[in-house]
């Protein structure tokens, strides 16, 4: 482990917390972070690279809940009940992070109030994510699901190239339908008819998203 630097991380709270207390770690692809039901103590702030959390759901394999990014937070619930983790982190790509010990971070909330704000912010912004999630799924078609998952996915990790639109998700065909709450056939087929009208263009674990206005319309 080395000590961490605030250029790492452009939220200047996370810097803040980052440079006292931070360890970095490095995973490589696929490695598990933490698994459900693990009583750890640290929670991560992501450096580089992407990480999913997800829910162990027996014979029906994995619930997808969330992918984190970049200068973003997992495992922060454990720091507000002390309760078993509720989900399993896995990396999807080789993952650069600092893992920030719970007792610690504590302390350091003590000290100041407004990280307390902050992190209760961070997580209102995923249970909202997992709303809405739930909601689509209730009353959106696939089709309907799937554009709104990359309008999502491209507001957090998209760029612009050649004034296209490029997002790079990293998630393979099977994690993108557990993300959607679909069958892969089913979303591939959605996928399929937006490339037909031109909306976009599939390029591996990436999507050329050229007519954001369409996707917009097919996603209410």
């Amino acid at each position: 482990m080395t000590r961490f630097t605030a250029a790492c991380v452009t939220d200047p709270v996370l810097a803040d917390l980052a440079v006292t207390y931070g360890e970095e770690i490095e995973v490589a692809r696929r490695d598990v972070i933490f698994t459900q039901g693990d009583q750890d103590n640290q929670f991560y702030i992501i450096r580089s690279g992407k990480v999913k959390t997800c829910l162990n759901a027996g014979r029906d394999g994995e619930q997808l809940l969330e992918i984190h990014g970049p200068a973003e937070m997992f495992g922060e619930l454990s720091m507000f009940d002390s309760r078993p983790r509720t989900s399993t982190a896995i990396a999807v790509t080789d993952v650069r992070a600092i893992g920030i010990g719970l007792a610690t971070a504590r302390e350091w909330i003590n000290e100041r109030p407004h990280l307390a704000e902050y992190m209760l912010r961070s997580l209102a912004r995923q249970v909202r994510r997992t709303n809405d999630n739930r909601a689509d799924l209730i009353f959106n078609d696939v089709p309907g699901r799937v554009a709104r998952a990359l309008l999502q996915l491209a507001a957090r990790f998209g760029h612009m190239e050649g004034g296209t639109l490029r997002l790079v998700h990293d998630l393979t065909q099977t994690e993108l339908a557990q993300y959607i709450g679909a069958t892969r056939e089913t979303v591939q087929r959605a996928l399929s008819g937006f490339a037909r009208r031109g909306w976009l263009q599939v390029e591996g674990r990436s999507v050329l998203i050229f007519d954001l206005d369409q996707l917009l319309r097919r996603a209410r």
